[in-house]
């Protein structure tokens, strides 16, 4: 019996009776992390890994009932030993570790193998199955070193300041905003950032992670010389709003993987695109699989069909699963909480 099955609400356990990020309301869930498209609300119980309960509460309400494993802890239920470990992806994320009759299943969520420093680590666990995400499974997309794109944000930044220009860099407000916060020179001038950012921020800082002084842009006036030298991260959502009136004359910029196209680049229609990407490119989805050990490979959204033919041509037993996850790297649900913050 497979350890994991789709179903319609979700991915599912039979043996444990539980869901791995259900797209709709289940009694038990197993959440690898805090993503729109892997954490819903309306479930009865959730259980995650400790160090994403902060981000869990903040974004699905204080109240929900969340019951918290540190990474490597086991918990058994059921019959079946359940553990989560880093997944490398953004704060508090992980791997799902199924053990059943002697058979390891592992649900890696979503990840990306190279360190950032906001949070823990990928860490490859041996398995005879592995659930792997392909966000970026196509051999285009390869990642260039961080700190090399971080130096490209620097410069971009300190050019625009130079000629009096706000640089308005669009970037997702939960993981990758608060990469881009830790990774580059916040000498360089004043960081402001958009009111779907600074809660999550608050939460970062609260678990122990580095991130310089920021300022709420609504609390800035237009008039203020400050704005002309200042750094502003705000989610895609904000590009196009009445919201970017009080930036004036702007360079604007979006981090993603996606910027890895050109016309992608285009069609956002933004100054400069950063290939910044909390997901695996497609070196790193293989290292991925093969650290695993698996001769099994389940394959979730993105390019599921190229990787999945990929594997098979290596000899894996390579299948795909059908979910309903987006993807976070081009989330639209970030809105201005403060009604204030939409005025011009």
């Amino acid at each position: 019996m497979d350890l994991v099955i789709a179903r319609p609400e979700g991915l599912y356990c039979p043996a444990g009776d539980f869901y791995i990020d259900p797209w709709r309301p289940v009694e038990r869930s197993v959440i690898t992390h805090a993503h729109g498209d892997h954490a819903r609300g309306g479930n009865q119980h959730y259980l995650a890994a400790a160090p994403g309960e902060g981000i869990l509460r903040a974004r699905l309400g204080q109240d929900i009932n969340l019951q918290t494993l540190a990474y490597g802890e086991r918990l058994l239920h059921h019959g079946v030993t359940l553990s989560f470990h880093p997944a490398g992806h953004v704060l508090g994320s992980a791997q799902v570790r199924l053990e059943y009759g002697g058979e390891v299943w592992v649900a890696s969520g979503d990840y990306k193998i190279e360190p950032d420093g906001t949070c823990a680590p990928f860490e490859p666990v041996r398995c005879h199955t592995f659930i792997t995400e392909s966000t970026f499974g196509l051999p285009i997309y390869r990642w260039p070193p961080q700190a090399q794109v971080f130096a490209e944000i620097n410069q971009w930044w300190q050019a625009n300041a130079a000629e009096d220009k706000t640089s308005v860099l669009f970037c997702y407000s939960f993981g990758k905003a608060q990469r881009i916060l830790h990774g580059i020179d916040a000498r360089l001038g004043p960081i402001l950032v958009h009111g779907a950012v600074e809660p999550l921020n608050r939460v970062y800082r609260e678990s122990g992670v580095y991130l310089p002084p920021t300022i709420h842009a609504g609390e800035v006036k237009k008039s203020d010389p400050m704005m002309r030298k200042a750094l502003v991260l705000a989610p895609p959502s904000a590009g196009g709003s009445t919201w970017m009136r009080r930036f004036g004359d702007y360079s604007d910029g979006f981090a993603s993987g996606w910027m890895r196209l050109r016309g992608t680049r285009r069609r956002r229609g933004v100054d400069r695109g950063f290939v910044l990407s909390d997901h695996a490119d497609w070196p790193g989805l293989l290292w991925a699989i093969e650290q695993t050990g698996a001769e099994r490979v389940m394959v979730t959204h993105g390019s599921v069909a190229v990787l999945v033919r990929h594997l098979r041509e290596q000899g894996f037993d390579a299948q795909e699963f059908t979910t309903e996850y987006g993807d976070d790297e081009e989330d639209i649900t970030d809105t201005e909480p403060q009604s204030a913050e939409v005025l011009p």
